[in-house]
């Protein structure tokens, strides 16, 4: 399979990349930096331009603006929204101008289509919330839903909090929950849907592969809430718990982005499921002892490699 990806330097772009192997073309503002980094084709793109789409088989489109860096005003807003709205239009314009088409455009969506619910239960096909990051995620994923007017299926991954060592939300807790300085956020009481990193780069390639249209939800079975995490996550790592972020002093430090990172989405891969994706880490355990232990073994080496040093000098004759 002939690929293109956006938003592939990010952390489960990287992965997905390498999956996909050396003839994988990737789409980046800085081409020559992704190129450095992935080992593949590397061609510039600032996001809203339409692209040559001739000859490629699948369209994995990732890229748009942070959602959980910086306080949110107009600006980042903007960015947000455009990053993602836009560059899914450009992106199918292309499919609709090519004249062999790719067969299917795969792009990454969010939980955040939900919006804040509590604890109703929220399938792929439960309608979007109300808020900014719902409104932007409804038109994401309409805006790719259109590829299949042109003749591509189209398939949108609506993303959990992805637990990865080298990046995201996990990478940033990790240091904290081991240091004794973590715990709950807001009540504690919010559904926090998770999922391993492997699973959400196999769910993308997975979509890619499956008949399968529309919405699937990129979060585990074993969904639980930011209170059970933490416990989860602070036993892991041997650790107490004991700190909470009361979402008043959230909101201070974070402005409206509070509202994200206490927002509740008790969502379930029902779909996913059906569509006979299986997972590689369904439970939160597992899925933690399986990063901790990745994470050990990477310290173990770079802690040889340190005491080994660089080696004899050549002295030349």
């Amino acid at each position: 399979m002939r690929a293109l990806v956006t938003g592939a330097t990010g952390t489960i772009g990287e992965r997905l990349v390498r999956a996909l192997g050396p003839d994988t073309i990737v789409l980046s503002r800085s081409p020559e930096r992704a190129k450095k980094q992935l080992g593949v084709e590397a061609r510039a793109w600032d996001g809203q331009a339409t692209v040559d789409v001739d000859g490629i088989d699948a369209i994995f489109h990732l890229a748009g603006e942070p959602v959980a860096e910086g306080r949110w005003n107009t600006e980042k807003k903007r960015r947000i929204r455009d990053s993602r709205v836009l560059g899914t239009r450009a992106l199918v314009q292309s499919i609709a101008a090519a004249k062999s088409k790719p067969a299917v455009l795969v792009s990454a969506s969010a939980v955040g289509f939900y919006g804040d619910r509590g604890d109703e239960v929220l399938t792929e096909a439960s309608a979007g919330g109300d808020g900014f990051l719902s409104e932007v995620c409804r038109e994401w994923e309409s805006e790719a839903m259109a590829a299949e007017s042109h003749g591509a299926r189209a398939a949108q991954v609506r993303v959990g909090i992805v637990l990865a060592r080298e990046g995201g939300a996990f990478a940033k807790m990790l240091p904290l929950f081991r240091s004794g300085l973590a715990g709950r956020l807001g009540s504690g009481k919010q559904w926090m849907p998770w999922i391993h990193v492997d699973d959400i780069v196999a769910l993308f390639l997975h979509a890619a592969h499956a008949d399968v249209h529309g919405a699937l939800n990129g979060v585990a079975p074993d969904i639980v809430t930011n209170a059970d995490f933490t416990k989860a996550l602070a036993k892991a790592v041997n650790r107490p718990a004991f700190f909470a972020a009361p979402k008043l002093l959230l909101s201070l430090a974070l402005g409206e982005t509070a509202d994200v990172v206490v927002a509740s989405q008790r969502a379930i891969p029902k779909k996913t499921l059906a569509s006979g994706f299986i997972y590689r880490e369904p439970k939160l355990e597992h899925a933690l002892a399986s990063l901790l232990e990745d994470s050990s073994n990477k310290s173990e080496k770079n802690e040889k490699s340190a005491q080994s040093g660089p080696g004899p000098r050549q002295t030349k004759r």
